[in-house]
C-alpha cells in the first residue's frame, strides 16, 4: 500500500526505511518497503514476498529514481523467510525476514530500528507516521520521493467494529486512519508504522493491508502487522540464523 495524503519526508528522517525491490527485465522496480532492524537483518510483509523472484534491499534512499543517491546502498538478499503461518486468504501472520547478504555499516542514511517490547498495544489516537514510496493516489503512480503521513492508531475495540473492519482485523494487527483523507497505499506494503516513545522512534507495525474500495477509505483505516506480538518469532527464526549475537539492537 502507499501514502494516500503525505507529504515528502525529510532526507533520510527514516534512516531504517529500504526499498524493497525486484529483477526485472534487467532492471530493478520497488515492489516493497521494509525496515532494517539489524545490520543484516530485513522486516518486511509476508505478502510482497513471491517465491522465483530475485530481491535486493536498497537502503539510505530518498529518491527513488536517483541512481547512484550519496549515502544509498543497494545490497543482495541471502535468505528469506516467511511466517509459517502465514495465511494468504485470511492475510494473518503477514510478516517476513530477510537476511541480507553482508552486515551493513549504519551511517547518517542507514540505522537499525527500535522494536517494541513484546506484547506492546498503542492506545487509540496514539501518532504514529507511515512512510514509503507507495502511491500518491489510489491506481494514481508510485512516489518518487520517499513520503510521511501522520496515521494515529484506531483501537482494536473500534477497528474491529462491523462497519469499520470487522472480524477482518485480528488482535494480531493494530490499525492507523481512517479518516478518508490520509492512507497507506499500493507500494507502502512491508513498511513502517513509526511511533515515537519515550523519546525514541520504534517501528510498531508493518504495512498488511487497506480498502479495496480505495486506498483512503473512510472507516477503513490501514492494517498493519502488529510488530509487538511477534517479538519471540523475530528473535526466534533471526537467532537460529545469526550467532553469537541476537537480532535486535537493544534501544532502551
Amino acid at each position: 500500500t502507499r501514502v494516500v495524503g503525505g507529504e515528502d519526508a525529510r532526507a533520510h528522517s527514516w534512516p531504517w526505511q529500504i526499498s524493497l525491490q525486484r529483477s526485472r527485465s534487467g532492471g530493478w522496480s520497488h515492489t516493497c518497503g521494509g525496515t532494517l532492524i539489524a545490520p543484516n537483518w530485513v522486516l518486511t510483509a509476508a505478502h510482497c514476498i513471491s517465491s522465483g523472484t530475485t530481491y535486493r534491499v536498497v537502503l539510505g534512499k530518498q529518491v527513488l529514481s536517483e541512481e547512484n543517491e550519496p549515502g544509498s546502498l543497494a545490497v543482495g538478499v541471502e535468505k528469506i523467510i516467511v511466517h509459517e503461518k502465514w495465511n494468504s486468504f485470511f492475510i494473518v501472520n503477514d510478516i517476513a525476514l530477510i537476511k541480507l547478504a553482508q552486515e551493513v555499516a549504519e551511517s547518517e542514511t542507514i540505522q537499525a530500528a527500535c522494536l517494541p517490547p513484546a506484547g506492546l498495544i498503542l492506545e487509540n489516537n496514539y501518532p504514529c507516521y507511515i512512510t514509503g514510496w507507495g502511491r500518491l493516489w489510489t491506481n494514481g503512480p508510485v512516489s518518487d520521493v520517499l513520503q510521511q503521513a501522520l496515521l494515529p492508531v484506531v483501537d482494536y475495540a473500534i477497528c474491529s467494529q462491523r462497519d469499520w473492519w470487522g472480524s477482518t482485523v485480528r488482535t494480531t494487527m493494530v490499525c492507523a486512519g481512517g479518516d478518508g483523507v490520509v492512507a497507506g497505499c499500493n507500494g507502502d506494503s512491508g513498511g513502517p508504522l513509526n511511533c515515537q516513545r519515550n523519546g525514541l522512534w520504534e517501528v510498531d507495525g508493518i504495512v498488511s493491508f487497506g480498502s479495496g474500495l480505495g486506498c483512503n477509505t473512510a472507516k477503513k483505516p490501514t492494517v498493519f502487522t502488529r510488530v509487538s506480538a511477534y517479538i519471540d518469532w523475530i528473535n526466534e527464526v533471526g537467532g537460529l540464523y545469526t550467532s553469537p549475537h541476537g537480532v535486535l539492537k537493544a534501544c532502551l
